[in-house]
Parts: C-alpha cells; structure tokens; sequence
C-alpha cells in the first residue's frame, strides 16, 4: 500500500511538472493580421549561403521564394543586383510583387562600379513593378566611428546618387538609419524619398514601447522633412539572439511587435519593408546571434508563427516537457526505488528535485534547438548540455543525502560501542604508530595515553619514518623504551613508500599471534576503553575492518580551528554514519583496525596511493568483507595551524581518491563483474562527484572569464549563454549552501554560527579540491604530503602567497563583474544574471581569502595560543 501510495505521489508531481511546461507557454493573445503586408526585404540566400564560402542561391531558388511570397506581400525590398539578383525584378513580376531594387555600396570601388551600372541597365527595363531604386544601405553607419571618414563617405554617396537620378527616371534613394538622416539634412536634397531605417532592438527599446518609438521617430522626420516622402526600408524585430539593453529578442516579442506595427502602419498609411522575409544565418558573424533571426520566415522557408490567432513562445513545448518528464521518471526511478529507508516526504523532496532538474536540462537543449548551428556551435552546446546532465547528477546524489538523512528509517547497520562480557577472549592487538619529523613533546602525550589503555592483549609499535634529525626521533625512543616491553621503536631511513611503507615494514614486524592492526596518527590522545569497545565487533568473522571517527581537541584555540573542527565534523556526523549503513564507508588511517588475516589477503598498504586507507578499504570491499562504523568519539587528535596545512591534508585526501579511481574503475562499473554491491558502487561515486562539482566549477569559472573578455572586445556580437550556466554555477552553489546548513542542523551538534563557518572553510578550499581533482585525473607522482603539528603561522603575506591562485582568480572575477555593470549593452536581465554567475563563482575564492584572514588573526597571540593547546593536551 506505502509503496503505492509514492508512486501516485510521484506521478502527481511529473503531472504538476508538466503543467507548469504548459502554463509557462500559455498562447499569447494579440491582435491578428490577416492582409498581405506591404513590404518585406529580400535577401534570397538559404542556410548554408554566406559571402564567405561565395555560394548564392540559384535562379531556381529566387523563383521558390517569390513564389513563397506571393499573396502575403506587396511588394519586396534587395540589396544587391549582382550574383544573379539582377533577376529578381522579372521574378517579381512573374508572381505579381512590386521591387524596390538596391545597389550594395562599400569601399570597393570596382564592385561599386558593376552595382551601379547593373542597376540602371536592370531599372531602364520595360518592368512597371520596379517601383523604386537604392543606392547603399546604411553606408555612412558603417563610416560613423570616424567623422572624416564618414563625410568622404557621403560625398562619395552623393556622386553615386547623382549619378543614377542622372541616368534613370525612377525615384532613387539611398537607405540610412533615421539618425544620421536628421544628422545630414544635405543628403536628403539628393534623394527623391528618404529611405530610413527605424529598429527600436537595435536601439535597446523594451518591446512594450518598441512601435511606439517606431512612430516617433517617424514623425520626428516627417517634422523636420515635411515636403519629403519617407518609406520604411527597414523596421521588424529578431526571434531569437543576444539581447540588446532592454530589448530581448524572442519568437513572441517578434510576434507582438509585427502584429501591432502592421495594423498601426495600415491605419497611419505608412510605406515600410519590414526585415526580412527569410532568416540569413550568416549575418551572426556581422551582427551577433540576433541578426540570423529577423525574418517572418525562418531559414528553412517555414513561417515563425501566425499571423491570425494565438502564438506560442516554444511551439513544441510539449515534446520538450513530455521529454523533461521521462528523464525525471528515469532519474527517480534510478535513485528512489533501491531505498527503502525513506519515509514518503523524502520521496516527495526527491521527486520536486528531479523534476525541476530534468526540466532545467530540457529547457536549456530547448534554447539551444531553437538556434542555427555551425560544427563549433554544436560541439559547444553538446559540451554545456553534458556538464548540465553531470551538474544534475550531482545535484540528485546531494538530494538523495538530504532526503536518506532527513527523512529516514531506523536501520539494522547503527552500531554502538560495545561492553566485553566476563568470557570474551581478547585478541591481540598490534597497534602502529607511523611518525614522521613530529614534535616529541606530542608524541610523548599519544605514548603516554598508549601506555594507559585499557586492554590486556595489546602491542605498539612506533614506526619512525625517514626523520633526519636525532634531536627529534631519538626522544620519542627513549620514551618507548621508559614506557615498557609493550612499546617497540623503529628508526627506518631512507625508507621507501611514505607512510604506507613504514606501516607495511610494522606488518613485518608484528608479532605472529596477532589478529588484529589498530593504526592511529602521532598526534592522537586515545581513550583508555577504544580497544575493549570496538574489538568484539571482530567475533563477526566477516568483519574486515572497524572505524572510529577522527576528532580533534584543539577546537578552543581559535575562531579557525573551530570552524575546520565542525567542517571536518559534517563528514563524520552525515557521510559516514549514512554510507555505514549501506557497508561502504570510507576507511581513514587513525582510529582504524583492520582484521590481519583481511590485510594479509588483500594485499598490505598500497606504496603507490598517498591515500593508502582509504585504498585498503575499498580492498577489503572487493574481497567480500563488511565493516563497522560508530561514530563515538575515541581518540582526539590535532588540526592543522595554518591554512597552508589545511589545504595541504585536503588536496592529499582529493588526489589520493583520484588515484584510486583510476586503480580500480573498474569495480564501479554497474556489472555483474563488479566485486562491490550496488550500494557499495553508489557511495564511493557519490562521495567523490562533489570533488568533480569543484573541478566542473573550476571550469565553468575559466570559461566565463574566457566569454567576458570577449565581450569586453565586442559586446555587440557577443551572447552570454546564460541559461546554460545557471544550473551549473548559481543552482549548484545555492544547493550546495542550502545542504550543508540543512543537513548540519539535523545531524552535527553544533549551533548555526558554526554550521556558517564549516560552510566557509569548506568553500575556501573549492580551488584546492578542484586541482586536486584535476591533477589525481591526469597525473600519479604527488608524493606523500604530510599535515606538519604546532606549525607557527606566518605573515600575512607568506599567507597571501599560499591562495595567490585563488587571489587571482577573485580579482579576474572581480574585473569582470565590474566590467558587466559598466556595459550599457548588457544593461538587461541577461546581463544581470550573467553578473550574478560572477559574483557566485567569486564566492569561494573570497571565502578563501576570508578564512586565511580568520586563520592569521590571533598570530600576534600565536605563542598564547600554542601554550594554550598545550594545556588542553594536558587536561585531556
């Protein structure tokens, strides 16, 4: 019954889902044209036509598109009388369409030269449908930047006007936008008529006052031109592109503004040529993205939208939400139905999650569907629509966490220390101990707390690796040697493997009646019962490995320190405790104890993964082994001192997974083949993918500084894929955010000042987890990198130096968000939401430098605060 009960629930929400597609693509209502249109222009090239690869449609193909015409315009406007348009007028004529016949003008003077005299042969035929000649379209907007420039343009403009109302009888003209005609009242003395050029886009209008300004520019020329006649050689609005200041070019605003200038035009008896018949794809290298888009009809002859009747925004809307409706089934049915320890919300929570998800993807491939592509485009969109479907994933594997630990189920896998009865038989222990340069005063206190432990089968081996300095290892064997026979020493030099090798040559070292490897780090204080607690979960004989949680008690020393102590905390108090209970923790190398007998089986410690716990773990994993997880505290260590040491240990934990990804792919795989359980496969990916979030960040950050220098260099023809980014950068981060301080308040014992500053120092080490992410894919020789203890804290500007790449990188970010605020062009929604992505992706590097500043604060009490930790040490 429970389970039918989610399903309905679950369909109710691809349901609402799918309601929202339709209400979001309501039909606009607007106000029908059903006349021909006076004029459109008419540039006959098809899709694959550009000047570049000097390919032009065909006798053959003109006629098509006449015919196409015919019957829904009066009259066509062209820009050129060469490469075969010089037979447009006859066409025309065929299919009962009036021309108003253009000459292309630029600055070569022998391609100017065959424009004019093709055009005076072609306007003294016997054809009474040529009603009108041009001479140059916008040849002195293309001359403005420069004045002097722009005034020999016009007198060469002038001559060639001269020239052709010399020649011809028809009224001749040339085309410019209504500026520069208000700007050279001696132009309008050569011309019979002013043809201007009125597109609010272009100017930045907001589409609810765009046909208004249309007729007020008019107006504004007619004022100043009363004994000219004035046609309209160019006025529309683009379907789709880059938005323009105020102006968003759409399917709808084109719709809208066409349906209320026709109808005004009719009433106000104006003569106009609206752009353009026919969608022109190469205009996007001229004009950026929105000048492919202003034709009524799009490049493959098909009409955008009615005329009469209502018009939709995204005509296949429904194809696009039935398709975000299957892919959010898909991805409930992959996550959901393989846990059984959620109660209904968190299947519901999960649900609203994928389906918001699954119709970002969609929405996003819809944009990009609705666009005409080159390879490179292609290739571009394929490239964002994947790291979407990966920024999803994330975004479901982070979900699932919240809805498994907020609404969960008890479960037989919650495991408490245990109490040895009268007859148990203790095994012995071998306990090792890898140290490495460490101050003596600490390992002394980890030796003395050994010494005290509550266990009566039990060795210690200190295995000391590679120090150089007898100052430093020969104490720590006199206190070995004062402490008793359980304490053993070994001084290795020149000793290969790091950490994993000292601890392999301890194995060799270990006495035979051993069953059991405990390791803990040198800076750990035991708890006297940690071995009587946790050893008789080995009467399970397919016990391979048992986990404590690391845990610190230096988190009194400063506002840094307690912030990484809860941040640390998160993973041991939700992570942890959520993968025990599905056996797929990750093993850690302190407070951890390995069956012997597994170890030997396995392998030993891996030399070549500077990761080498967690690498065993996942050993003991694939040989069939389960382990336990109690998340009670039995054993403190140090934090690292400095923000150095911090990102140091972490960028160690985030290559070392790398490289144990690349060692055994091949047990995630979901194959039979495969040595893991499904849940198994699922936690280790899981736990990983926000270390790829990171790197996919990284990525998203360069490629956003990458397009606003373009912009930078011409925000004209620049679009920002906004859309594309949103999910990836803004919802990711949001989500992100939004998890941790959810998730900390239901599991991690903390107040909210503290979940805020484990969020911080998480972000602050987002560039660490991406390189290491990045250099784990792609490189395996990082040497073991240790965490130093009592490392002093240095000046400010050795800390500046320790995040210069993230300080970089902020400052770039920074550049750029001011750069955006400063553009007009981009003064619209899409460059807001672009200058939004900006600012998020700026996040972390500020929290970075925010949590070096909190690190280095005390630094003028640095010796108080070491005596400090020292005390605490003592106490404890």
């Amino acid at each position: 019954m429970k389970k039918i009960v989610t399903v309905i629930a679950l369909a109710l929400l691809v349901v609402i889902n799918f309601s929202i597609w339709s209400y979001t693509n309501n039909p606009l209502q607007l106000k029908s044209w059903n006349k021909p249109m006076m004029g459109l222009t008419f540039d006959p090239r098809r899709k694959n036509h550009s000047p570049e690869n000097n390919q032009f449609p065909t006798t053959a193909e003109i006629e098509e598109d006449l015919a196409l015409l015919s019957g829904k315009v009066h009259a066509v406007r062209t820009y050129s009388v060469l490469r075969g348009q010089d037979k447009i007028p006859g066409l025309a004529a065929k299919h009962n369409l009036n021309v108003s016949l253009g000459a292309w003008i630029d600055d070569d003077l022998e391609a100017n030269r065959q424009e004019i005299e093709t055009l005076i042969q072609v306007s003294r035929q016997d054809n009474p449908k040529i009603v009108r000649l041009l001479v140059g379209n916008e040849f002195l907007l293309r001359h403005q930047k420069n004045e002097e420039q722009q005034m020999q343009a016009k007198q060469q403009l002038i001559e060639y006007l001269r020239e052709v109302r010399k020649r011809t009888w028809r009224p001749v003209s040339t085309a410019e936008t209504w500026d520069l005609w208000l700007k050279h009242p001696d132009l309008v003395d050569e011309v019979d008529y002013i043809a201007v050029h009125i597109l609010p886009y272009w100017e930045g209008i907001n589409i609810d006052d765009a046909v208004d300004y249309v007729f007020y520019r008019y107006n504004e020329l007619k004022q100043h031109y009363p004994n000219k006649p004035i046609v309209i050689t160019e006025v529309g609005w683009p379907s789709n592109g880059q938005p323009f200041k105020h102006a968003t070019a759409s399917r709808s605003n084109q719709a809208k503004f066409l349906r209320e200038f026709l109808n005004r035009a009719t009433d106000e008896k104006l003569v106009y040529y609206i752009v353009e018949a026919f969608d022109q794809p190469w205009k996007m290298a001229l004009e950026g993205s929105a000048g492919a888009y202003w034709g009524v009809f799009d490049a493959d002859r098909k009409p955008k939208f009615p005329l009469e009747g209502d018009v939709l925004a995204l005509p296949a809307w429904k194809h696009w939400a039935a398709g975000a409706a299957i892919f959010s089934v898909l991805l409930m049915a992959v996550f959901l139905f393989t846990r059984r320890s959620i109660k209904l919300p968190g299947m519901v929570f999960f649900g609203v999650m994928a389906n918001l998800a699954a119709s970002v993807i969609f929405w996003s491939a819809s944009i990009g569907a609705q666009q005409y592509h080159s390879p490179l485009t292609i290739a571009f969109w394929v490239i964002l629509i994947l790291m979407q479907i990966l920024a999803v994933i994330i975004l479901m594997i982070e979900s699932l966490e919240i809805a498994e630990v907020v609404w969960h189920k008890k479960t037989a896998r919650t495991f408490e220390p245990l109490t040895p009865g009268p007859d148990f038989r203790y095994p012995k222990v071998s306990l090792h101990l890898p140290i490495h340069n460490e101050p003596p005063a600490m390992v002394r206190k980890t030796l003395e707390a050994l010494a005290v432990v509550d266990y009566p089968n039990l060795e210690v081996l200190v295995m000391d690796n590679n120090t150089t300095d007898p100052a430093v290892w020969e104490p720590v064997r006199d206190d070995c040697e004062r402490l008793g026979p359980r304490f053993r020493f070994f001084h290795l030099e020149n000793w290969p493997g790091f950490k994993a090798g000292a601890i392999n040559h301890a194995l060799e070292q270990t006495a035979e009646d051993a069953e059991i490897i405990a390791v803990i780090d040198s800076d750990y204080i035991l708890s006297p019962d940690w071995l009587k607690c946790m050893v008789p979960y080995f009467d399970n004989e397919n016990v391979g490995f048992v986990q404590s949680p690391q845990d610190y008690r230096d988190l009194h020393v400063s506002t840094f320190k307690a912030f990484c102590y809860w941040e640390y905390a998160g993973f041991f108090n939700i992570g942890m405790v959520q993968r025990n209970e599905y056996n797929a923790i990750i093993q850690h190398g302190t407070m951890t104890m390995i069956r012997k007998s597994a170890l030997e089986k396995v392998g030993k410690w891996a030399e070549w993964c500077i990761c080498e716990d967690s690498e065993l773990g996942l050993r003991l994993y694939e040989a069939g082994y389960d382990s336990v997880y109690v998340k009670d505290s039995f054993g403190r260590g140090l934090m690292p001192d400095t923000m150095s040491g911090y990102m140091t240990q972490r960028y160690r934990w985030v290559y070392g997974a790398m490289q144990i990804i690349k060692a055994h792919w091949r047990s995630f795989l979901p194959t039979k083949k495969s040595p893991l359980t499904s849940a198994q496969r699922y936690y280790f990916v899981a736990g990983w993918l926000p270390w790829f979030s990171d790197a996919l960040a990284l990525l998203f950050t360069t490629a956003s500084l990458i397009l606003t220098g373009f912009i930078a260099l011409d925000p004209t023809h620049s679009e920002l894929p906004v859309n594309a980014f949103l999910l990836p950068t803004i919802g990711i981060f949001s989500f992100k955010v939004l998890r941790g301080l959810w998730l900390y308040q239901a599991r991690v014992p903390c107040s909210v000042w503290h979940s805020l500053g484990a969020a911080l120092s998480g972000l602050a080490l987002t560039h660490t987890v991406a390189k290491g992410t990045i250099q784990g894919l792609f490189t395996s020789n990082k040497p073991f990198m240790r965490t130093p203890k009592y490392e002093k804290q240095g000046p400010l500007f050795e800390g500046l130096m320790t995040i210069r790449q993230e300080l970089i990188l902020l400052i770039l970010l920074g550049a750029a968000i001011t750069l955006m605020l400063s553009l007009d062009h981009f003064d619209n929604l899409s460059g807001r939401l672009w200058t939004a992505v900006l600012s998020v992706q700026a996040v972390p590097y500020a929290a970075t430098l925010l949590t070096l500043l909190i690190s280095i604060a005390p630094n003028y009490r640095s010796k108080k605060a070491l005596q400090s930790a020292e005390e605490l040490d003592d106490v404890v």
